[in-house]
């Protein structure tokens, strides 16, 4: 059986999203057309705003500021001179969520499985190094902390990006382990990374 051609693009389009697939797209396209019209349209539209989302030039988070910086990079309160690394977007917010820290970041990415940063995760330190040059008197960091999650993938990256830092910056530390191995900082409560970021070593 053939499915219109709209529903078909639909259920390729979303099957491509993490954890969706082309089972879970195609319910989620029927769902769509029972609820009708205004729903579609205010999904489409939530959509294309999307796009009109920047990434950050300094610590690569999402934001819509005017301006290349985002509003954490921006903000003339927080500790300039202490950052901390993350993979992902998501668990930069889950760390904003426990109010545990007031310092800066860098979103890396994911731990490649290869055990070798991607080139354009090198970059990413590039960008930091060169912050921390530019921005800081003493042109090191007083502190950065490693946050990576708690894998095997993400301890090699850990590590290697200490080897990449070493000369950047007063102290490395990585984050105390409240987070249990295997699990991720995103889906971490306020208090287990508060607790992480109060115990790093």
């Amino acid at each position: 059986m053939n499915l219109p051609k709209p529903i078909q693009e639909f259920i390729d389009a979303f099957s491509e999203l993490p954890s969706v697939g082309p089972r879970q797209a195609t319910r989620l396209a029927f769902r769509l057309i029972r609820q009708g019209p205004s729903t579609i349209n205010r999904l489409a539209k939530s959509a294309a705003l999307l796009g009109k989302i920047k990434v950050c030039s300094r610590c690569f988070f999402i934001h819509d500021q005017e301006g290349p910086l985002c509003d954490i990079c921006t903000h003339t309160k927080r500790e300039h001179d202490i950052f901390l690394i993350v993979e992902k977007e998501t668990d930069l917010m889950s760390i904003e969520r426990s109010s545990a820290y007031q310092g800066r970041y860098l979103v890396i990415g994911e731990a490649p499985k290869s055990g070798v940063l991607e080139p354009w995760q090198v970059m990413r330190l590039s960008v930091l190094k060169k912050t921390i040059q530019d921005t800081l008197p003493s042109q090191k960091a007083r502190e950065i902390i490693i946050g990576t999650n708690p894998s095997t993938y993400s301890d090699a990256m850990g590590t290697r990006i200490k080897q990449e830092l070493q000369s950047h910056t007063e102290k490395i530390t990585f984050l105390g382990r409240g987070i249990p191995t295997g699990g991720e900082i995103e889906f971490s409560d306020e208090e287990t990374l508060s607790h992480a970021l109060h115990r790093r070593q």
